[in-house]
């Protein structure tokens, strides 16, 4: 039986509040999966990429709360200073563990929960930022059998979190930031494994 994908990780850093609110602007209201977002930050920034994204998408958008639920169409920020993991299917984890890549929150945190709890449902997306995080996590969710994306690193205004992660886990996708929205609807609405293609 093919199961959906209905979880989306997505890891971004500097640039990446500009990334996520164009990808995001391209996301239709009955988008069927649920969308969760590292993005780095200080540990004092306040709350305010929720609403901001929200005046760019028509899915609802917050910050992630401890035992919080996972649904379709929503879209949860980690908060700032709190790695961000699925601890049970369709729920929600909040942590001050270790820094990883010098961040908490991480991408890498939260990408290998996914892949560990969903497996193949478990679509990862790279975005711009610094650094190497999200590399290990994608080649997790690869592990697991679900999909990994990398933003084109020639438009990233940081492209070292793309590059890091086109060289360390032969992700299935590198596209260009304005069809990714189009991609990922495509991922989570047809299931069949023959419409991935691998790249170098």
């Amino acid at each position: 039986m093919i199961q959906p994908r209905d979880l989306v990780v997505i890891g971004a850093s500097r640039g990446g509040l500009e990334a996520l609110n164009q990808l995001a602007s391209g996301l239709t209201i009955d988008f069927p999966a649920a969308v969760l977002i590292v993005l780095h930050t200080s540990p004092d920034s306040p709350r305010m990429f929720a609403r901001i994204m929200g005046q760019h998408t028509p899915l609802s958008v917050e910050y992630a709360e401890q035992g919080g639920n996972i649904l379709p169409g929503h879209i949860l920020f980690a908060p700032p200073d709190r790695h961000m993991v699925v601890f049970d299917e369709g729920f929600i984890g909040l942590h001050a563990g270790p820094k990883v890549h010098h961040s908490r929150p991480a991408a890498d945190v939260l990408f290998r929960s996914a892949a560990e709890v969903y497996g193949p449902r478990v679509i990862g997306v790279v975005l711009t930022g610094g650094d190497g995080d999200g590399t290990d996590g994608l080649r997790a969710i690869k592990a697991a059998g679900g999909i990994s994306v990398v933003q084109e690193p020639d438009e990233a205004i940081d492209p070292s979190m793309p590059r890091s992660a086109l060289q360390g886990g032969s992700p299935d996708y590198r596209v260009p930031l304005d069809e990714m929205a189009e991609l990922l609807t495509r991922l989570v609405t047809d299931f069949a494994h023959d419409t991935q293609r691998t790249i170098s």
